[in-house]
């Protein structure tokens, strides 16, 4: 901790204001928090570690509800285990985005009529320094409006030195050990961004194209192929089919003359082909296809290049220089004036793949670019889930993940682009090629250069659970917080992110794998379910939210939705149901704290509680222990939705309300009642704490006087239960509840009083008159009382003398009509129900409705005719 926290805190006082106000609280209680440095981590603490990264947010990001939402998971994950004492690291940082950043400067740089090859490569880059040291990064300070408790100290972003180092060294120890090499394969290519780009970086989506089906061939020698990008036939060095068809079987072997050329090629049969799609055989563009790449490789195929990189065609003939769409229609065109045109189908519905960064529709193209061969990188990452050295939650995602490194290819990890970790590789004049550790001098002299190309951003954030803690070095760091205790990040990203990092880190770290848990949460969609998107309308800035009802509300609503690997919907009615939450637990203290809570002293004996006190003691560690189970399963849903209950539910609507009594009565019983208060105000705020931190803490503070909550003891379940008394309170409330609900049928306003008899002898309920009394707004009995409704409930009864409070002759009349009106209703349903003809005709939707009616109708009959039943005589 830094030399602050040692500091006295001020000395507590036990008054609230009379309405909490976020705004005026979060700011300031953040940064006294990072002032006292109670989120740094210390690597010489003897205490258990418990590591986590947070998945690095790209430097031209702003926070959205799914970083929001992420966040806040960890940050109740690593709360809770200081509190438990450990020594807890949550790691920041930022990842440098290679292309979404290049993306940005360049965008930056044209509205001064510039690109940038007007700068040059190195003056680029230190545009792009320049930027993020200007406009970079704001989504740290959205990350302190939300509360993560990270350790800033340490934070890193994936183009600092230390990290720039950890890329090369794995880079030269991946080349040493041949599993890094440079080959021509197909790769995706954005001719927006002229880069290649990873399959992450591909949005697909349904666009409307066309279908052309081509004869390529005269006579009985002739063959028909289908595709939606007819531009690329020029490109075509085959024909293939599946060896088995008989359709094709004398073609196998032949030539066929491709139109619009002057070549001829092969007809060969290929395994890889459907039979029963289309007409069973495809073209082949081994230069434009990843499939007819296989293909290709297979029967020793050549592969022409078309496009350029701008998706221009360069092959000779009429269509040299047109862009790959215009070149579209234009073969189309040429084809069909040739009578090669069997059948074209506009709009043909099919999947595209766009670039994420810029939408452009993804070229594949044939490419000279580096490569990780990922066998046994990929192995390596089954067998530490397999062997149990790493856990996956939910279990039901670890078939989604052997799926994925099962069937891993090779990774594809250059791009060409300026900003980004540069290829460590150096190209001399004879051929020579040399790779470059960190710790080694480049060659030099003339001729020699560097690649141009650099790293996937994927492979600098796939070392981060190391590189962050000082990787290639033995820090002490790295020695104290590695492996990571648990990584927290979407299920979207199981196959890239997370399997990367389990591939490197159990490569450069000896076989041990970067993290002991992986904890898959959803995505987070709209109150009805929908993605969120501007396009759709319905995306919303948590900022917004924060502002409008505080930090703490949208945690605990994002918390409460967050089931294991399932997407969580939220709605902006839900936020202000969180605030009003925390609005309840600030009121709920005032009280206590106006009536005399404390948390001094140990707790009285049992012998000297009320039952009262027992139960919700009992009850409180039962909510402790279940706390620590759902955590323990990362079941964040389940732990905020026990909590809520048992605050407001529990302890709010029951605790504070029978405590009324005996705080007003005063003596030892009101002593006991304030300890037990504070108690249970203390532990539950404590609970509250990991997911709602800024109102626990001003609330904790101050019935407790303690330096922060962010330090305080984790509750523990100290074992306590008393089942007699839960039985007891329930009895009690079920005579609450019930005489409440009888009162509203009546038509009784709540503040309404009634005189009425209780007879209680014989039942635990005996010590609880004055508060059933209290609570029910009911008078004593006079010498005039007559009990015109009688209630049994849990063994006692309360009679009450409603005949100076309601027209008992109005009141049935009105309950007579609507009895009436409900069995004219079930009377109808019934009739339609029982119609075969109209079963037989009506919708599935129609006749739910109606079942639905009659299940209300019978559902009103039997509310109504209890009602008249406990009603006087007129």
């Amino acid at each position: 901790m830094t030399e602050n926290a040692s500091q006295q805190p001020p000395a507590p006082t036990t008054e609230l204001p009379t309405q909490y106000a976020p705004a005026d609280v979060e700011g300031p209680l953040y940064e006294r928090w990072v002032e006292r440095g109670y989120f740094e981590a210390d690597a010489k603490s003897d205490k258990p570690p418990y590591t986590v990264v947070i998945p690095p947010p790209n430097v031209t990001g702003s926070l959205h509800l799914g970083h929001a939402f992420e966040h806040t998971l960890i940050d109740a994950l690593t709360r809770r285990k200081r509190m438990q004492g450990h020594e807890t690291l949550w790691q920041p940082g930022m990842d440098h985005a290679g292309i979404a950043t290049q993306n940005v400067v360049e965008r930056e740089l044209a509205k001064e009529g510039k690109s940038r090859h007007d700068l040059g490569r190195e003056a680029f880059v230190e545009r792009v320094w320049q930027w993020k040291a200007e406009s970079g990064g704001q989504i740290s300070g959205q990350m302190r409006r939300l509360g993560d408790g990270v350790a800033w100290s340490r934070e890193r972003f994936t183009m600092d030195e230390g990290l720039s180092q950890a890329v090369q060294t794995i880079f030269k120890r991946l080349y040493d050990d041949e599993l890094i090499y440079r080959a021509e394969r197909i790769i995706n290519w954005c001719p927006r961004c002229l880069t290649a780009i990873s399959d992450i970086e591909v949005e697909y989506q349904d666009d409307d194209g066309e279908l052309v089906s081509m004869r390529y061939g005269d006579g009985d020698d002739s063959i028909v192929v289908a595709t939606t990008r007819a531009e690329t036939m020029l490109g075509d060095t085959a024909v293939a089919v599946h060896p088995d068809d008989d359709r094709y079987r004398h073609l196998v072997g032949t030539l066929v003359k491709l139109p619009l050329t002057d070549r001829s090629i092969p007809v060969v049969a290929d395994e890889h082909v459907d039979p029963e799609f289309g007409t069973g055989a495809v073209k082949v563009t081994p230069a434009h296809d990843p499939n007819d790449f296989e293909i290709g490789q297979r029967h020793g195929l050549p592969s022409l290049t078309i496009m350029d990189e701008h998706a221009v065609i360069t092959a000779h003939g009429p269509f040299q220089g047109l862009d790959r769409l215009e070149a579209r229609s234009a073969i189309v065109a040429a084809l069909r004036a040739e009578g090669r045109i069997v059948a074209e189908k506009r709009p043909y519905v099919h999947s595209v793949g766009h670039c994420s960064r810029c939408k452009t529709t993804i070229e594949p193209r044939l490419s000279m670019q580096w490569w990780v061969k990922v066998g046994p990188l990929a192995k390596a990452a089954g067998d530490a889930v397999r062997d149990g050295r790493v856990t996956i939650h939910p279990q039901e995602m670890e078939k989604r993940y052997f799926d994925w490194v099962d069937n891993l290819h090779d990774w594809c990890i250059s791009r060409q682009l300026w900003w980004g970790h540069r290829i460590p590789v150096w190209y001399g004049p004879d051929g020579e090629v040399v790779c470059v550790g960190p710790d080694e001098q480049p060659p030099s002299g003339e001729g020699w250069r560097q690649d141009t190309d650099v790293l996937d951003t994927w492979f600098s954030s796939g070392l981060w659970p190391f590189s962050t803690l000082g990787w290639p070095e033995r820090t002490e760091s790295l020695a104290k917080f590695y492996p990571n205790s648990v990584l927290v990040t979407g299920y979207d990203i199981l196959f890239f992110w997370v399997a990367r990092m389990m591939m490197f880190g159990l490569y450069a770290m000896d076989g041990t794998p970067p993290f002991h848990t992986i904890a898959l949460h959803g995505m987070v969609r709209d109150q009805f379910g929908k993605k969120m998107s501007k396009s759709f309308g319905n995306a919303v800035n948590p900022l917004d939210w924060m502002d409008k009802y505080g930090s703490d509300a949208l945690r605990f609503t994002l918390a409460r939705g967050a089931n294991p690997g399932v997407d969580v919907p939220i709605g902006e009615d839900w936020v202000q149901g969180s605030r009003n939450f925390a609005n309840k637990l600030w009121n709920a203290t005032r009280f206590a704290l106006m009536n005399g809570a404390t948390v001094e002293g140990p707790l009285p004996e049992p012998s000297a509680m009320s039952s009262t006190d027992r139960w919700i003691l009992s009850r409180l560690n039962s909510v402790v222990a279940e706390v620590d189970a759902y955590y323990d399963d990362y079941q964040f849903a389940k732990l905020s939705d026990t909590l809520f209950h048992f605050a407001w539910d529990e302890v709010f609507d029951w605790y504070v309300e029978l405590s009324k009594t005996v705080f007003q009565a005063g003596g030892e019983p009101a002593k006991v009642s304030q300890r037990v208060l504070g108690e249970v105000l203390d532990v539950t705020l404590k609970l509250l704490h990991p997911v709602v931190p800024f109102v626990t803490e001003t609330l904790w503070t101050t019935l407790t006087g303690g330096e922060s909550i962010v330090i305080a003891d984790w509750p523990a379940d100290s074992g306590f239960r008393d089942a007699a008394a839960e039985r007891e309170i329930s009895s009690l409330q079920s005579v609450i509840t019930e005489v409440r609900r009888f009162r509203a049928d009546q038509g009784l306003q709540p503040g309404q009083r009634v005189p009425a008899r209780l007879t209680l002898d014989g039942t635990s309920l005996a010590p609880h008159e004055t508060a059933i009394r209290q609570l029910l707004r009911l008078q004593p009995e006079g010498d005039s009382f007559t009990a015109t409704a009688t209630l049994p409930v849990a063994g006692a009864e309360v009679a009450l003398d409603l005949s100076g409070t309601i027209d008992v002759a109005a009141e049935r009349k009105r309950l007579a009509k609507d009895l009436a009106a409900a069995e004219k209703e079930k009377a109808q349903a019934t009739a339609k129900l029982g119609n075969e003809a109209f079963l037989a005709k009506a919708p599935d939707q129609v006749v739910d409705k109606i079942r639905t009616r009659l299940a209300k109708a019978e559902e009103d009959i039997t509310r109504i005719q209890s009602q008249l039943e406990k009603l006087p005589p007129a």
